[in-house]
């Protein structure tokens, strides 16, 4: 969400901003409504006080037995409340139009992030480890690994297309990633949140999903919404509040299944796990101290790599363009990991600065150490990570000749000591 005050104060840095996004430029029509706006509540309150001061004036004039002057205001009065009614439905009407159009407007990119229409301006910031070298040809997951216990034919015939049903070492392997990570998290600090799975549309609305990606979403008959990542339940956990300063940072992770009608994505990644309706991930949240977010930043996605390096994964870290980067984030790092099956990378974390954005959605701010007013917070997200396209990278980073997949040694411990997935 943007502040009208600071587009008032730069309407250009704005638009700059905005072109950074491929947008044209929306200020001067902003400005207009927020003029006509601010126009209609000042007459508002305009009538407002005058209907007081001439109410009280009409008792006056009966005291003093000035009937005329009574009648006058009387006649005004009546016609100051037939005109309120319409002039504060037209400043209600105004101030909800202009709140609309601020929301649907994306995040301005950060000045650290570099320009680019889409993906091919993204820029390489890291690479990490050495893809493996096979001594036969490397398989997708989706040719050997239903003879593991993944069973795409069951999960169509229950759920329908991209859904999958997991059996017996596959489900365990798939358990145990999700737990590992978690747990990863937690010893790095992070405070574990069970939250809920279904949420109202204000929810939605905090984190930057609703209401422009409502299609992308799946929404229940009571007007609930199923969650596409648990960053939405967690990062409204400060929906509303006014948080001390010393409690900066706050950082949660939550290990939840997520839902994804995945409405823009017709004929993308139709075979195996890479984009399912429904799949498990593991999410960090950072609500942090405006000055301290692009630390949190750096943090957040170290936290990240740190399992793909437990895991022997090889991946490289992605720093986003303005054209790639999602609707409320400022500056987004995404991890990819290497896939032998398509010799190549693929995202598996996506990890965000969206600055005050959010925080102005959810109306959470804190109160900093001797100042009387209040901030808003920054608020952050990243994946650690998405459990189904990690155990893609496991399958096919450690699959074998014989069909079998060796599973990492930081999750052996999670296995029951299962050290192999056989067919």
């Amino acid at each position: 969400m943007h502040d009208i005050r600071l587009i008032r104060t730069d309407p250009q840095a704005f638009d700059r901003g905005l072109a950074l996004r491929g947008l044209a430029p929306m200020s001067a029509d902003l400005l207009a409504l927020d003029a006509a706006s601010r126009e209609a509540q000042t007459s508002l309150q305009v009538k407002l006080a005058r209907r007081n001061e001439a109410s009280k004036a009409i008792g006056q004039a009966k005291a003093q037995k000035d009937e005329a002057t009574a009648a006058a205001l009387m006649a005004e009065v009546a016609a100051l409340k037939t005109d309120i009614p319409a002039l504060e439905g037209q400043t209600a009407t105004l101030a909800t139009e202009l709140d609309a159009r601020l929301a649907a407007i994306p995040n301005l990119p950060d000045p650290a992030v570099p320009e680019g229409a889409d993906e091919d301006g993204n820029v390489v910031v890291k690479s990490w480890g050495e893809p493996r070298s096979f001594d036969f040809p490397a398989r997708e997951h989706a040719d050997f690994a239903p003879a593991l216990g993944l069973d795409f034919t069951a999960g169509a015939a229950i759920a329908g297309a991209r859904f999958v049903v997991m059996r017996g070492q596959m489900a365990r392997l798939n358990r145990a990633l999700g737990a590992f990570m978690l747990d990863r998290n937690i010893d790095a600090g992070f405070t574990e949140i069970a939250p809920p799975l279904l949420v109202k549309a204000e929810a939605l609305y905090g984190t930057g999903q609703l209401p422009k990606f409502a299609e992308d979403l799946f929404h229940t008959t009571d007007d609930r919404w199923l969650i596409p990542t648990a960053e939405v339940s967690v990062t409204n956990l400060v929906r509303e509040s006014i948080l001390d300063e010393a409690v900066l940072p706050l950082r949660f992770t939550a290990l939840t299944p997520c839902f994804r009608s995945e409405a823009g994505a017709a004929g993308r990644d139709t075979r195996g796990l890479i984009r399912q309706h429904q799949f498990d991930k593991v999410e960090m949240v950072a609500i942090t101290h405006p000055d301290r977010s692009d630390e949190q930043l750096e943090q957040m996605t170290a936290q990240a790599e740190s399992i793909l390096e437990a895991l022997g994964l090889p991946y490289r870290r992605m720093l986003l363009c303005t054209g790639d980067m999602g609707f409320a984030a400022r500056k987004t790092y995404d991890l990819e990991v290497w896939l032998p099956g398509q010799d190549r990378y693929r995202e598996i974390s996506s990890c965000s600065n969206c600055g005050d954005f959010q925080a102005r959605r959810m109306a959470a701010r804190f109160r900093a150490e001797g100042e009387k007013g209040t901030r808003f917070v920054h608020t952050l997200n990243g994946s650690a990570l998405a459990v189904g396209r990690t155990l893609v990278a496991v399958l096919e980073n450690y699959q074998q000749a014989d069909g079998s997949v060796i599973v990492p040694d930081a999750l052996r411990p999670y296995t029951g000591g299962l050290d192999r997935l056989v067919p």
